[in-house]
């Protein structure tokens, strides 16, 4: 799996960073740099001046207003303020320009390190015609589909007849559930096609469309891969990405219910050799989707530090946004592939500003109070704090919270545990949603594909609300505030008298209604 290919590549650890991004996962970015030992530099936007990163950072730049393409998106802006701070590299976190092939070949020809691919990899994996070409030369294994784009109805139709339907409509440029559509039958292709080809040139100014097989109930599982500038590839395993709600992940989870030692080696193999067919470098993942007799195939790379990725690193100990890092710096990987090794089992819980109870509408306001959870095997990765604005400009994740178990049941108790602890006020939340999740059956058996929510959902098995601990506690603090209430209206006892009750209780009590005002 790893090659002795070298190649002239300046080595030398870089001093200062720009981070070209926002939320939970700047600060992720920016507390691996410090830990490195590299000074940090932050920008924003005018609604995020009391941002968490910015507090973190060594330096923050404003780069304009609130809508991101005047900000986040806007490449020549962010060149200039990394020119200007001395940074002498980017990392583009996910989302925004992290897999835009423009801003990767801009930075490279201002002379500054990009924190991830080279833009050609970048290109070729982020056309997903050209990258299932790729793959299938190469011989990996991918879902039965076109290698070319669909120029007209008749050539959808008639390759929809060869393959079988039902077929699946896909954006050449684009993911994320947009410029998707499923086909069930001949008669639905015009209107799938129009709808789909409208959608991806909204999305990603790219009206190509391209067919695959839909496989029913599949399972998402992706490979995550290190790769290095001497063609060094490594895979570190799989991430369980099934539970999906609009195509979007909402839980994940390592290792996979489904996946044993031999398939893990067969699917890493496959990755690496995807990897090495792209002329991929720095950390990345194959995606796959896996059918109910589990064979797998290839659906997709994401040339980025995935939003998923602590799951990984909870279950091998190795921090993926160093090694990016570190090969963007031009350093050789250290691990081996036959040194990684995988202990317990660890799942992450998206958190989104969304309100559950309708729909899943986006949440915005001010956040009042914050507490997160914390104790053995918890880890929260956050861009929240008290008194930050959640704003409809940028993406509803606004907190991931992991856990970590030695098998997956007890990961899946201690995430019941932490969900349970979790406080955030003043915005609507995921977090009663996530908690029916985690006391589903069919969840807790592993029994799950990428329909899975939306099934048990109408079976009404999914139940969405906070747990009975939390009712109970809702009613405890009630309680708690009519007996302040009432001890308000009373004189205060004299120094002299004694109070029946103990003062650590009183306040005790007094921090628990302000802890859900």
């Amino acid at each position: 799996m790893e090659s002795t290919k070298t190649a002239p590549v300046k080595t030398v650890m870089f001093q200062k960073v720009l981070i070209a991004n926002r939320g939970e996962i700047a600060v992720r970015i920016i507390r691996a740099c410090k830990e490195m030992g590299i000074k940090t530099v932050a920008v924003f936007s005018e609604i995020d001046r009391k941002a968490l990163h910015l507090r973190f950072a060594d330096e923050a730049y404003l780069i304009g207003p609130a809508p991101s393409a005047q900000s986040y998106l806007d490449m020549k802006k962010i060149i200039e303020v990394a020119k200007k701070s001395g940074a002498e590299a980017i990392h583009p976190g996910y989302g925004f320009l992290a897999e835009n092939a423009a801003f990767v070949k801009m930075v490279e020809s201002e002379g500054l390190a990009f924190i991830g691919p080279p833009s050609s990899a970048v290109e070729l994996l982020g056309d997903k015609v050209e990258a299932r070409k790729t793959m299938k030369n190469a011989g990996v294994s991918i879902v039965p589909g076109t290698e070319v784009e669909i120029a007209s109805e008749d050539q959808a139709i008639s390759i929809a007849e060869k393959i079988g339907f039902p077929i699946l409509i896909k954006a050449v440029g684009g993911g994320g559930g947009k410029g998707m559509r499923i086909v069930k039958e001949k008669s639905q292709m015009k209107e799938a096609l129009r709808g789909a080809q409208s959608e991806a040139k909204s999305a990603f100014a790219d009206p190509r469309i391209y067919i695959e097989k839909y496989l029913e109930k599949p399972r998402h599982v992706e490979i995550q891969i290190l790769a290095d500038k001497y063609g060094n590839v490594i895979h570190l395993g799989e991430r369980e990405c099934s539970i999906q709600r609009r195509h979007q992940k909402v839980v994940e989870e390592s290792p996979s219910p489904i996946v044993d030692a031999k398939m893990r080696k067969a699917m890493g193999e496959q990755a690496v050799t995807a990897a090495k067919a792209a002329g991929y470098v720095s950390a990345g993942t194959m995606e796959f989707l896996v059918d109910q007799d589990r064979n797998f195939y290839f659906l997709e790379s994401n040339t980025r530090l995935q939003v998923e990725h602590p799951v990984t690193e909870m279950v091998t100990g190795i921090d993926i946004a160093k090694e990016q890092i570190k090969i963007a710096s031009g350093m050789k990987l250290e691990c081996k592939q036959e040194n990684i090794k995988w202990k317990g089992s660890a799942i992450e819980c998206r958190i989104y500003a969304e309100d559950p109870d309708n729909n899943f509408f986006p949440s915005v306001g001010v956040v009042h109070s914050y507490l997160e959870p914390s104790g053995p095997g918890v880890r929260v990765d956050s861009g929240l704090s008290e008194g930050l604005e959640i704003s409809l400009y940028y993406d509803p994740l606004i907190a991931k919270l992991l856990t970590w178990g030695n098998d997956r049941n007890e990961a899946i108790q201690r995430m019941k545990r932490a969900l349970s602890e979790y406080r955030i006020s003043g915005i609507a939340t995921t977090i009663p949603f996530h908690i029916g999740v985690m006391n589903n059956k069919r969840f807790k058996e592993g029994r799950i594909h990428t329909h899975f929510i939306e099934e048990e959902m109408e079976k009404g098995q999914l139940i969405v609300g906070r747990d009975s601990d939390d009712i109970l506690e809702a009613v405890a603090v009630f309680s708690a505030l009519l007996d302040f209430q009432e001890k308000k209206r009373t004189k205060t006892p004299s120094s002299k008298t004694k109070s029946k009750e103990s003062p650590w209780k009183i306040e005790g009590r007094r921090m628990g209604l302000r802890r859900f005002r």
